[in-house]
């Protein structure tokens, strides 16, 4: 995974610190060439991933980046799902018949005997997959090296202790997509742990790790003490605490931290990306100078 990943909160208004400023970018990425023209903003700071869920404008912006080939040939997409508003929403408008012909991908007939047969059965795992391949249907011909299962269903699984769902995304994720599974939690220890008793070794984790505390369930000195004792590769979001923390005094926190792989941002301007990839450039290089070897950073060279 590349140091800095760009997020899609800001396109969609979610927003941690304000309803306003939630309106704002509501208004401001209404259409679709400037979510574009923003992830543009994003590779020419020299970002080449970006991790979005799958809402449906995602798929309209991967049409326009299927439509350029040789400009996004190095860029990659993580998508995140399911995106549960998504299907809430076609259930209200459409009805459950209609969202299901609506986002099942492929031979609907077929595809509806496996999930159709799979609820019969209460087989979840074949549930699981026929959703996961009705998520994946907008990315087909796009890069997706890593692809999430969200924390609302991350952490719904891992309350329930329904370990074999989370292995079982894992497995379908590798042999399907030839892509590696990566889980969004508001749990990371926790989540370690049972990922770990079920088999799967370094799991890729992104979750709330910030100074301020912030959405880290467990708290942050647990946190620091798996960060630093145990093998996980983890992605890093939230870092600003929900606007609790300044920028640079976020960014200088979690660069700091040992096993940070990637660490995931949203912004809405140019001079924000740019920002932040020079406060994660300057801390990740004074920390080069202090550990040239690497030995307990998650620091990478560019």
């Amino acid at each position: 995974m590349e140091r800095i990943l760009y997020g899609d909160n800001q396109f969609f208004a979610v927003n941690h610190i304000s309803d306003e400023k939630s309106r704002a970018q509501s208004i401001k990425f209404k259409d679709d060439e400037a979510i574009i023209r923003t992830l543009d903003y994003a590779r020419d700071a020299g970002i080449n991933t970006f991790m979005c869920t799958t809402h449906d404008r995602i798929a309209r912006i991967c049409n326009i980046i299927r439509a350029n080939p040789e400009k996004y040939r190095n860029f990659n997409i993580y998508p995140c799902m399911p995106y549960a508003h998504k299907y809430a929403n076609a259930v209200t408008e459409l009805g459950i018949a209609g969202t299901v012909k609506q986002y099942v991908p492929g031979n609907f007939f077929g595809t509806m005997f496996k999930g159709g047969m799979a609820f019969v059965s209460k087989d979840y795992l074949r549930i699981m997959e026929v959703l996961i391949d009705a998520e994946m249907k907008m990315f087909k011909g796009i890069n997706t090296p890593v692809i999430f299962l969200q924390n609302v269903i991350t952490d719904l699984l891992l309350g329930l202790g329904m370990v074999e769902i989370l292995k079982g995304f894992h497995d379908y994720i590798a042999k399907k997509y030839g892509a590696e599974a990566g889980f969004i939690t508001m749990n990371m220890p926790k989540l370690l742990d049972v990922l770990e008793e079920a088999g799967i070794e370094n799991p890729i984790i992104c979750s709330s790790i910030n100074k301020a505390n912030f959405r880290m369930s467990g708290g942050q000195e647990l946190y620091e003490k798996t960060l630093a004792t145990r093998k996980v590769r983890a992605i890093a979001m939230q870092v600003l605490g929900g606007g609790a923390i300044p920028p640079k005094e976020a960014i200088d926190y979690v660069c700091n931290l040992p096993n940070i792989e990637s660490i995931l941002f949203g912004a809405s301007s140019r001079a924000n990306i740019e920002n932040t990839v020079s406060y994660i450039h300057s801390f990740d290089t004074k920390m080069l100078e202090k550990s040239p070897k690497h030995e307990t950073t998650g620091i990478k060279n560019y």
